[in-house]
């Protein structure tokens, strides 16, 4: 296996581990606050459109064949 290989093996893995503990932070967040179903949702729904909007950046840069 090359090294260019095992990079992107180690980014993917490591955006998914960054994604599972930025979910677990809002989570703790939510709990720590008392915040309710509906206020829960709204802190994922708010706090995730960051995290959403960094990983549909790099889908879009990736299907437009550049690397920014």
């Amino acid at each position: 296996m090359r090294l260019a290989e095992m990079e992107a093996i180690a980014l993917n893995i490591g955006l998914a581990v960054f994604a599972a503990f930025i979910f677990f932070i809002i989570y703790d967040l939510a709990k720590k606050s008392n915040a309710g179903r509906f206020g829960t949702f709204i802190l994922f729904f708010a706090l995730g459109l960051g995290l959403a909007a960094f990983l549909v950046k790099t889908v879009v840069v990736e299907m437009m064949g550049g690397s920014v």
